[in-house]
Order: C-alpha cells, then structure tokens, then sequence
C-alpha cells in the first residue's frame, strides 16, 4: 500500500510510531495528484512548495519526539472559499481572481494548530451555488458529474490526492459529492463548526465539515474544529468538548433507527433504494432496532430551502452583482438576478415555516436516536445532464434531485452523516445519510462506524 492510500487514522498512527513520515505522505499525495489531477480537476490552486516545507518541519518536530496534535503531518485539501493567509480563495469564480485571503480562518487556523499539512485549495461549484461541480469530474467515472459544491474536495478525498478535505454544505453541498464519490461527508449541527472566514452562500443554512475516507476520520477532522469561536455570529455559545472518535465496536444494540415511510425513498432509483435498505438492515444485524416514521412537512421542504437561500445569497452578493456581473457564470448569475425578485413577505414566510419544520423534526425525533436514508436519490449522472425523468413521467432538473433529500437537514441545523452502502451496476458509488438530533454527532458517528467495520473494505477510486 502506498502512503496516499492510508486513511487518517492510519497514517496518523503511522507517524505517531515513526513508521511513516510527514515528508513521506506529503511526497506520496503530491506524486498522486501529479498523475491523476490533470483528469481529475479537483484542485484551484495546489500549494506544494507550502506543503513540502510544512512537512519537512512536521518531521523534523517528529524526530524530536514532538507532535503538533492528532493531525500531525497529514495531508489535507480546503474548499475554496476556506481563507488561508497570503493564498487565493477564488470560490472557482473570476469575480475573485486575485484575492488573496489577509488571515487564517478559524477552521483552518484550527486544523494547522492540530498538525495538518495544505496540500491545495479544492473546487467549488462557483461561490458553492450549484451541485454539480463542472470544472471537476467523478473520481469513478471522469465522465459523469462529481457532485457539488464541495466537489473538488470528495474528488480529492476518493482520488487519494488528499488524505482528508474540508467541505461546506448550504443544501447538501458535503453529502452530496461525498455520496457520488464513494467518500465519508459530515454535515455537523448547525453553529457547532465555526464560519469565520469561510465565503458565505445563504448564512443561516451554511455549515463547514469534514470529507475523509471512514467516519472513525471524519471524528478526528470534527474534533479539531468544534469550539466557539465569538466572531462567528451563527455560533452556538457553549460548545462541550467532546471525544468524536467513535468506540463501541459493531455492537447497536438499542440503537433506534428510524427509517422514512415518506419522502425519502419516493422518486429514488431501484439500486440506491436497495443498497440503502441493506444498509439498513445490517444495522438490525448490528442490534439497531428499525422504526418506522413519517417525515413532517414534506411539501414544504423544497420551497422552503429555496426562499431561504436565493435571497439571502442574492444580499451577499448584491454589490458585485450590480458592480460586475458578467464575470459569474451564467447559472449562478441567473439565481442571484432571480433573488432580487424575491419579496420580504416570501423570506418571512420561508423563515416562519423553517421554525414550524423545525419544531415538528424535534417532535418527531424523540422516537428514534438516527433517521436512515439515502443521501441522494440517484448516482453521478453524465455530465452535461440536465434533467431527471422518472418511471412516473415526473420531470426533475438535475440540481433539484440531488438537493432534494439533503435540505432538510440544513433546514432544521440537525446533523447529518453521508457513508457509502455500494456502488450501482456501472460501478459509481451510492450513499446512505444518517440524520440526528442536534449535537448527536457522536450517535451518528458510532452508527456509521460500526456499519462501517461490518461490511468489507473499501478501496480508493481508480481515478482513470
């Protein structure tokens, strides 16, 4: 096994016992990416002068027997709308060209305090409005779409040209690509992850997580980035401290797993219903006991993501929208110009229903400890695809599809947790979402773990 296909936790152990060094991993990603980014497309900016020197000083503090912190040496790729001092952060948009980002976010500062290595700066769906990605491919499959707007960071993460990435996720933006590309994605409880710093889509429905390899990562990854931080205003006040890394072994007994009768497996291709309910019931193998619940609000869910996010990105951007608005693509010019038409009474009542959905999802989640379904209702369809027909005749636009099952945590701030289950008959990657009460994160990691370690390896994507 090369260096660049270790798992976090893996290399992270490997460079604790000095089997493995910082150089050596960094050296290893950086060769990957050499032979695969140029099919690929998940990087903006690749920092490896940055990368080599942060790794030779990592080894050096290795020898000395000292370590940073959990994540010490290891590589890992940022968003691009993640600020990282003296380096671009472009949101893949010309509107940024030339920025140069004057401090450190909170999570980046955060992730370098705990030994992490910047390898590069991953693409975006422009300013993270659209799900598709379009300057990036499926690490599966370079002809279809590698799912957005963290695209380039799941690519990254399943291509092994990062051991670990940070994504953001406004409507499904972690989930989404992390599903298509057979990688682990964590939409943290809303607040729990600081946003200083980090380019804003709608601000009442972004979040900043983890993409990795296996959850047991994706616990180390959110471990190092929970804290209040008082410059981000959407920050929860008191945030505990907790151990994510999951324990416990494959054993969910008591475990109670809801599972939708509603919403969530309508209009979803046969094979992912399939491989989701298998999921499913390998977590009753595991002891979990299945319970059967109704989704509230369901013909809401839609217009309310919506009326929420269109006008709220539209006042984020209204300035350079005005100034320059023949350097944003066209898709996302169109959504912006479609946010100024949008009434105060229509934002009202997206923000009333969102506090009723709100109330209902709390209800309903006394019953169960997680929610299971798929994380979106089909796999990385071919790029260029617009449109969805279903076996009804009901027509769907790509973007609305892929949102469609992943809003709803973003709606309601509850945490949500994207794991593979299998891949379709042409080999592309399927996911299934575990959802939560809020602050539950560690339920959802230990469900998503022991699932995990019951079911066979999963190997990187070929990235042909």
């Amino acid at each position: 096994m090369q260096p660049y296909e270790l798992s976090l936790s893996s290399a992270a152990e490997e460079i604790r016992a000095r089997r493995l060094s910082p150089v050596e991993l960094v050296d290893s990603v950086l060769e990957r990416m050499e032979r695969v980014e140029p099919r690929l497309g998940a990087y903006v900016t690749v920092t490896a002068g940055r990368a080599r020197q942060a790794a030779r000083a990592a080894e050096r503090a290795q020898t000395e027997g000292r370590l940073l912190g959990p994540l010490h040496g290891v590589p890992m790729g940022l968003k691009d709308l993640i600020d990282v001092a003296d380096t671009a952060t472009t949101a893949s948009s010309r509107v940024r060209a030339g920025h140069r980002a004057p401090r450190d976010s909170t999570v980046a500062a955060r992730l370098a305090a705990a030994g992490a290595v910047l390898v590069g700066k991953t693409h975006t769906h422009e300013f993270a409005y659209g799900l598709t990605t379009p300057q990036t491919r499926n690490a599966w499959n370079p002809d279809r779409v590698a799912g957005g707007s963290s695209g380039g960071s799941a690519v990254a993460v399943a291509a092994g040209t990062a051991t670990f990435a940070l994504g953001t996720d406004t409507g499904g933006s972690i989930r989404v690509p992390s599903a298509l590309n057979g990688v682990v994605g964590l939409k943290p409880t809303y607040g729990l992850v600081p946003l200083h710093g980090v380019t804003s889509l709608a601000w009442s429905l972004d979040h900043v997580g983890p993409i990795t390899r296996t959850v047991e990562d994706a616990g180390l990854v959110l471990a190092a980035l929970v804290g209040h931080d008082p410059r981000d205003p959407a920050g929860l006040d008191a945030v505990t401290h907790l151990d994510y890394r999951p324990t416990g072994g494959t054993d969910l007994a008591g475990l109670r797993v809801g599972v939708p009768v509603n919403y969530y497996f309508e209009h979803v291709d046969p094979e992912v219903e399939s491989a989701v309910r298998g999921a499913i019931e390998q977590l009753r193998d595991l002891g979990a006991r299945p319970v059967d619940i109704e989704i509230p609000m369901t013909r809401y869910i839609q217009a309310v993501q919506w009326g929420l996010m269109v006008p709220e990105a539209t006042a984020y951007h209204e300035r350079t929208l005005h100034a320059a608005p023949d350097l944003y693509g066209a898709d996302v010019r169109i959504l912006l110009e479609a946010g100024a038409l949008m009434s105060a009474g229509d934002y009202l009542r997206a923000q009333r229903a969102r506090t009723l959905m709100r109330r209902e999802w709390t209800r309903m989640m006394t019953d169960v400890d997680v929610i299971a379904a798929p994380t979106v209702p089909l796999t990385a369809v071919p790029a260029g695809q617009e449109t969805v027909t279903w076996p009804d005749g009901t027509v769907e636009s790509v973007s609305d599809a892929y949102v469609r099952l992943s809003a709803p945590a973003n709606i309601t701030g509850v945490p949500s947790l994207s794991i593979p289950v299998g891949r379709d008959r042409a080999g592309l990657p399927i996911g299934m979402q575990l959802l939560g009460r809020p602050l539950a994160e560690p339920v959802l990691l230990r469900a998503g773990h022991a699932y995990e370690m019951a079911r066979p390896a999963r190997e990187l994507s070929p990235a042909a």
